[in-house]
């Protein structure tokens, strides 16, 4: 089993963007689930959403505590809540930013992931040129689908055009692959 979990704001498409992840699994005949987890129902306040992904039957429904993948949303975060907590470094580490990991103050961190298992997108950046909204996920779930291997792009623009009919799916599944394509390593 694959398990995701998805660190962001409210308001920002975590939610979604696990539901979107697992239609794509779904649609390349996997089992997938998706679920939220928040204290607080309110814009801003920390968020987690959870994905897993397998190739039997999903039985598990707690949350995800050792996940393979870690998406983060906004980087406020990182030193605000144990985000790292359960993540091997032999998993995935997806961050929204332009910024490089050391500016971040995770330099020493991500020195023990293999190069190839993490990156950082400018996704919120993605988000506002094809969307005009600074909403993350969909072109967070194209840096997932190029770093992973786990879905395939297709199937992830066909899962946020049917999350999000007509010019809104299109242009979120513009921003996914652009975000595919233009992922970079550190």
């Amino acid at each position: 089993m694959f398990q995701i979990r998805i660190h962001g704001r409210g308001g920002q498409g975590g939610v979604a963007c696990a539901e979107m992840l697992s239609v794509a699994a779904f649609q390349e005949d996997m089992y997938s689930q998706a679920f939220p987890s928040f204290g607080s129902e309110r814009m801003g306040a920390p968020v987690m959403a959870f994905c897993r992904i397998d190739d039997k039957e999903i039985r598990l429904r707690e949350p995800v505590m050792n996940p393979d993948a870690l998406i983060v949303q906004d980087t406020t975060l990182l030193h605000q809540v144990e985000l790292f907590r359960g993540l091997d470094t032999r998993g995935y580490l997806i961050v929204n930013t332009t910024r490089r990991y050391s500016d971040l103050g995770l330099g020493d961190y991500v020195t023990r992931f293999p190069p190839h298992h993490i990156c950082t997108v400018p996704a919120t950046e993605l988000a506002l040129k094809f969307v005009g909204r600074p909403l993350p996920n969909a072109a967070l779930l194209g840096a997932f689908a190029a770093l992973t291997r786990r879905v395939f792009l297709p199937s992830v623009a066909a899962a946020i055009r049917e999350k999000f009919p007509g010019e809104i799916g299109e242009k979120n599944a513009a921003a996914a692959t652009a975000a595919y394509d233009s992922i970079r390593t550190n």
